[in-house]
């Protein structure tokens, strides 16, 4: 864009008559991203009414230096929004007031929804149900806010939001599970010393793949002495293998069944004996079935009698509401993209990947995959407005520089850095719990999450192998909407509920 005003302003000058005769003044020369990382940082001081209660607190904005701990260079610098409870406020104590790093997912997205859809004391206004409304969009007191229990600190990591390598050459050192890990948990470290928060109890909080990144930094920051009270994982995915279709992995399969039922039973396509019942004993049903009959199905596949094959397209067909002549032609192996454009087909619409109760329209009905994902365009526009206007008029920070949400600012591969085909930090997670047995864990999973089903997180969770007085440790709460639950009202007042008593147990010494 730079360039391109820059060349405006030449071929003006070129041109015109009227300045033929005369110097022409020059352009004002365009800071680099590297003087623009170097000067912006902002404090702001607000407050908000919860249940009858005024908060005051202070908003910062700025970055955060990421150095080469050889060279001292200045590698990258890593944007983020810390909010802080006000020492006027009753019974705030830094010691004891617990500390809270989160982050979204991706990877290459930013923090942005997080912040402005649950935690943060602003949150988008969508519809009820979670739909996005009519533009334009508004940010609204958010009176589900968890800054009464924890301060809050969003993190945009390197290639997300305003956060940037220095030079172009370096940013593939953060575009990998490795780097990524150990450039968030430098930022946190940096944090803890900057702020004086060494004392606070800690918690992370990723969603999605950030999951997976609060999973592996639990157990680098133990390793360098930073120990963790909890850790909330909000649609979890630790290990890749569970949600990956690919040819040879059936593993996936079986995991995503239940979300399979779960869709169709919300839009009514399930026979009648079951579409009666209450979603969570349905639920219960297709589990059971995936586990005990479809599983082994898989396993057997080509050995299966004529008989086994119909009695699975039989089961199959009732609890996913797809017809047996569709799941035969997909040899029983019915993938993401190929559900959501079939369930619907003879409505002529799809349904959603992040959240399967929202619907959308494709230009042809016939083709095997949803041209986009109806749940994605529910949410981008309304939390990109809304953060670029709060960023600026609220939070007194300006810049002409590109706040990247969901992709654009990774422009390499991501790198899994895996030797066996799939990511995997459960095997982290196990590590940092056996190491510290005070952290505690907790799982939020949307029924309508199709893009980290809940099936697929617990039986991550049960293969961890954890001894017997850990299991304790971790707690699982489901809510009836999809991978980002707090758009939709009741699940945000859930959520918060959930993690206003999870960070309290956390702390209880």
């Amino acid at each position: 864009m730079f360039a391109s005003i820059i060349l405006s302003f030449f071929l003006f000058f070129q041109i015109s008559p009227t300045t033929a005769q005369q110097s022409p003044p020059r352009p004002t020369p365009t800071p680099s991203i590297a003087e623009f990382l170097n000067t912006l940082t902002a404090e702001t001081k607000h407050s908000i009414r919860v249940g009858g209660r005024q908060l005051n607190y202070t908003v910062t904005t700025g970055f955060m230096p990421l150095n080469n701990g050889q060279t001292g260079e200045t590698e990258a610098k890593i944007f983020y929004i810390a909010y802080t409870l006000d020492d006027g406020n009753a019974s705030v104590n830094k010691s004891n007031r617990p500390l809270m790093f989160s982050f979204n997912g991706g990877p290459g997205s930013a923090s942005v929804w997080l912040h402005l859809g649950a935690l943060g004391p602003k949150r988008v206004k969508m519809l009820d149900d979670g739909l996005m409304p009519p533009p334009p969009y508004q940010l609204v007191d958010n009176e589900q806010t968890w800054l009464t229990e924890t301060d809050l600190v969003f993190i945009d990591p390197v290639g997300t939001g305003y956060s940037r390598a220095m030079k172009p050459e370096l940013a593939s050192k953060f575009f990998s599970v490795n780097g990524d890990i150990e450039s968030i948990g430098e930022f946190i470290r940096l944090y803890l010393g900057r702020s004086e928060r060494w004392s606070s109890p800690l918690f992370l909080i990723g969603e999605s793949y950030g999951t997976a990144r609060a999973a592996g930094l639990s157990n680098h920051l133990f390793e360098r002495g930073i120990g963790l009270n909890g850790i909330l994982l909000v649609s979890s995915v630790l290990n890749f293998q569970t949600i990956r279709f690919a040819e040879g992995n059936d593993v996936t399969y079986p995991l995503i069944f239940p979300s399979y039922t779960a869709t169709a039973w919300y839009h009514k396509r399930l026979p009648a004996n079951l579409q009666s019942k209450p979603l969570r004993q349905v639920l219960d049903e297709a589990e059971n079935w995936a586990i005990k009959e479809y599983a082994p199905a898989l396993v057997r596949s080509d050995r299966m009698s004529a008989s086994e094959k119909q009695t699975l397209l039989e089961k199959f067909s009732s609890y996913s509401g797809l017809s047996r002549t569709f799941i035969e032609q997909n040899n029983y192996r019915i993938n993401l993209d190929a559900f959501n454009k079939e369930l619907l087909r003879d409505q002529r619409r799809t349904t959603g990947r992040l959240d399967s109760r929202f619907t959308g329209i494709d230009r042809n009905a016939a083709t095997d995959n949803p041209e986009t994902d109806p749940s994605m365009n529910a949410i981008r526009p309304p939390y990109t407005a809304t953060f670029n206007d709060y960023v600026r008029r609220d939070l007194g920070f300006r810049s002409d520089l590109e706040y990247y949400i969901l992709g654009g600012g990774i422009n390499a591969p991501w790198n899994f850095n895996v030797s066996q085909g799939y990511a995997n930090t459960a095997a982290n997670l196990q590590s940092a719990m056996q190491k510290n047995p005070f952290m505690k864990i907790f799982v939020a999973s949307g029924f309508y999450d199709m893009a980290t089903p809940y099936f697929a997180t617990e039986y991550t969770l049960a293969a961890m192998n954890l001894d017997s007085t850990l299991r304790k440790n971790i707690s699982v709460s489901y809510y009836e909407a999809g991978h980002m639950m707090y758009i939709e009202k009741n699940s945000l007042r859930k959520l918060k509920e959930d993690a206003s008593a999870f960070i309290q147990k956390s702390t209880q010494k």
